[in-house]
C-alpha cells in the first residue's frame, strides 16, 4: 500500500495531481450538458459532477470550475435559467468527450461532434438526440465555494425523456440496458455489470435479493 503525504503529492505535476485526485471518488456518471443563448446559438459541455439532490422537488446539481476561462454553459444557464442534463451512452461517449475541447464561443459543440439537437415545447435549451435518458432543467440557485472558487449549480427536473421500456414498475430506472457509460478520472470511460437489487435494508432483518423489476427473487 503506497502512502502519499499532501506535501509530497503537490510536489508532483499538476496533471499527474488532478488525475490522481479526481480518481478517488470513484465511478462518476457522465452526462452532458446542453445550452444555448438568448439568440438561440448552442453549446453541450461534458460533466462528471451531476448528483441527485432530492426527488420532492426534483433536484439536481454540478460543479462549475472557476470562471478563468469563458465558461459557455454557465452563462447560457444564467442568460436563459433553462438547461438539459443527457447522459452518455455507449454509442457516443467519444464524441462526449470531444466537447470538453475549448472551440471558440460561435462553434457549436453540436455541430464540431456531429451529435445531433432537439427540442420541446416550453424548454429553451437543446437535448441530445442520441441520448436515451434526458432532462430538463430550470435553474433554482448557484452557491459560490470559497474553498476553490467553484459554483455548485442546482436545478429543478421538469421534464424527463427515457425509453419506456427501461423504466420498471416501482420506478427503478435500468440504466445498463441503456448501455449509459460512467467515467473515472478525467478521461477514463466504462461499461457497468449488473450484480442485483437488494430488498430495503432494516436492522435484524436479512436482505433479500430482489428482480431487475423489483420483485423479490434472485438477482439478475
Amino acid at each position: 500500500m503506497q502512502h502519499i503525504p499532501l506535501q509530497d503529492l503537490y510536489n508532483k505535476d499538476n496533471r499527474y495531481r488532478a488525475k490522481l485526485i479526481n480518481s478517488l471518488s470513484g465511478f462518476k456518471s457522465a452526462n452532458v450538458i446542453g445550452t444555448c443563448d438568448n439568440i438561440g446559438n448552442t453549446n453541450l459541455a461534458i460533466f462528471s459532477s451531476v448528483v441527485h439532490l432530492g426527488a420532492s422537488p426534483a433536484l439536481v446539481g454540478f460543479i462549475m470550475r472557476p470562471d478563468t476561462v469563458p465558461r459557455d454553459t454557465l452563462n447560457n444557464i444564467l442568460l436563459t435559467k433553462h438547461y438539459t442534463i443527457n447522459q452518455v451512452s455507449s454509442t457516443f461517449w467519444q464524441q462526449a468527450h470531444q466537447t470538453s475541447a475549448r472551440y471558440p464561443p460561435n462553434h457549436s459543440e453540436f455541430s464540431e461532434t456531429d451529435l445531433s439537437v432537439s427540442f420541446i415545447d416550453g424548454h429553451q435549451a437543446p437535448f441530445v438526440e442520441q441520448s436515451l435518458v434526458k432532462y430538463a432543467v430550470v435553474l433554482k440557485e448557484i452557491i459560490p465555494i470559497a474553498s476553490n472558487n467553484t459554483q455548485f449549480v442546482i436545478g429543478e427536473i421538469t421534464d424527463i425523456l427515457c425509453q419506456q421500456s427501461a423504466i420498471k414498475a416501482d420506478g427503478y430506472l435500468d440504466l445498463e440496458s441503456l448501455n449509459t457509460v460512467c467515467v473515472s478520472s478525467l478521461d477514463s470511460y466504462h461499461i457497468t455489470q449488473h450484480l442485483g437489487r437488494l430488498s430495503y435494508a432494516k436492522p435484524e432483518t436479512p436482505l433479500t435479493p430482489l428482480t431487475i423489476d423489483g420483485e423479490r427473487g434472485t438477482t439478475q
